[in-house]
């Protein structure tokens, strides 16, 4: 008992059960948005909100640059070296609020262009993007604010943000959506994550005294330089990825429908909330593994763990979930969206095979090996690309999912074979 009770005071265990929490707080309040979204603004609506989504990624990843893990890790490596942490944090704060704030105008005067780009001619959008230029600079600094406090060592308050920016954001989302509809779900997706400023702010000061470490005469591009190496990986796939999606799902409200765009947004969402338990997994306990390995044996060892643990398990689930599909539909959204069961089958697939490829794939992250992921990156996009155009004159709607389930397949196979002596 007394072992139970210790294991339960460590900070490793405390830390581990709040991050449990908070996943399962965010998929709970992503169900409850996803319902009231389906009930306030439809199939279309649930279209822009993913055309809305996919277009801040991109920007969210421009605007910092891709620097988040470099900023956790220079800040935890000089986090005793007060003067080289207070060079640290005066570049990146000048360099990412400088970035954030000319994209913020860039966006302001183009917000026409963009509003075409995004919703097509409907100009009733118009104000979710200058409305976003101006809250851009405050999500750009509260992310690298969460980057900052982690590479401190308080997991505890990066956990924190992330449950309290959830509920911002299912506040913000119950209020827009009920009062405005589809205008007030894209406002929403907007606003919540720049009001995260002032909590990260707060947080960021009860650390350090934020505004005496900033100081001109220390900003140096040779931390810069470092950290441009870090942002490369993150900047290939968290900016193209969201703009493969948002072509993809304009080739469909143009070729198919809008309402069919908003069926596939609804499977993409049901399949992120559970695929949020494996990445969570993956970089709790297997990316650390992979990162100690040292030898081809002991790589193995981690892959085939998951394998025989993690993956059947996974399967298992996505089975009852398959049976399940006509209530889960349903349940979480309504009867207007039961066409979305008919691109379950592929999207589990899809997703069995993608699960397959994440843990190869942390291999890129875990060895550093970053000319190999770019290249693999850009060949999973380009097949995603062409056999979604492909597959949707065959097949219609499901085409995507077909699409989907053969690019992940093929970077499974892509992967297997550049890792084949770690693998096998």
């Amino acid at each position: 008992m007394n072992f139970y009770k210790k294991i339960g005071q460590t900070s490793l265990f405390k830390i581990t059960s709040l991050n449990s929490f908070s996943i399962v707080l965010k998929i709970g309040i992503g169900l409850i948005t996803s319902k009231i979204l389906a009930v306030f603004v439809g199939p279309s609506g649930m279209a822009l909100v993913g055309n809305l989504r996919n277009f801040l990624t991109s920007l969210e990843n421009i605007s910092t640059l891709g620097f988040q893990n470099g900023i956790v890790k220079y800040t935890a490596e000089n986090e005793k070296n007060k003067v080289e942490l207070q060079k640290i944090i005066t570049t990146v704060f000048i360099s990412l609020s400088f970035i954030a704030v000319l994209l913020g105008f860039v966006l302001f005067f183009t917000a026409q262009y963009w509003n075409t780009r995004i919703f097509g001619n409907n100009t009733e959008y118009l104000p979710v993007f200058k409305v976003l230029a101006l809250a851009l600079p405050f999500y750009a600094v509260s992310i690298f604010f969460v980057a900052l406090i982690n590479g401190l060592g308080k997991f505890q308050k990066v956990i924190w943000i992330n449950i309290i920016g959830n509920i911002i954001g299912l506040a913000v989302s119950l209020f827009l959506i009920l009062q405005y509809q589809t205008i007030g779900a894209l406002m929403a997706i907007v606003i919540a994550p720049a009001l995260l400023f002032f909590v990260t702010f707060y947080l960021v000061q009860k650390e350090i005294n934020f505004f005496q470490i900033i100081k001109l005469d220390l900003f140096d591009f040779k931390i810069i330089k470092n950290l441009s190496s870090y942002s490369l990986m993150a900047l290939v796939s968290s900016v193209l990825g969201p703009f493969v999606f948002l072509a993809i799902r304009n080739h469909i409200i143009h070729d198919l429908g809008i309402d069919q765009a908003g069926y596939w947004e609804t499977m993409t969402r049901i399949s992120s909330y559970y695929l949020l338990f494996i990445s969570t997994i993956l970089t709790v306990y297997f990316l650390p593994k992979l990162s100690k390995a040292s030898t081809n044996q002991e790589t193995k060892s981690v892959f085939w763990e998951f394998y025989k643990f993690i993956l059947p398990v996974f399967v298992l689930g996505l089975i009852v979930l398959y049976l399940a599909r006509f209530f889960v539909v349903k349940l979480l959204f309504s009867k207007e969206f039961l066409p979305v069961t008919d691109l379950f089958f592929w999207q589990f697939l899809g997703d069995i095979f993608k699960v397959c490829s994440l843990i190869l794939g942390y291999q890129f992250f875990a060895k550093k090996l970053t000319l190999a992921f770019i290249l693999t990156e850009l060949f999973s996009l380009f097949i995603l690309y062409t056999a979604s155009v492909y597959y949707i004159q065959i097949f219609q709607i499901e085409g995507v999912v077909i699409a989907y389930a053969f690019q992940n397949l093929s970077y499974l196979i892509v992967l297997a074979i550049y890792f084949r002596k770690s693998l096998f």
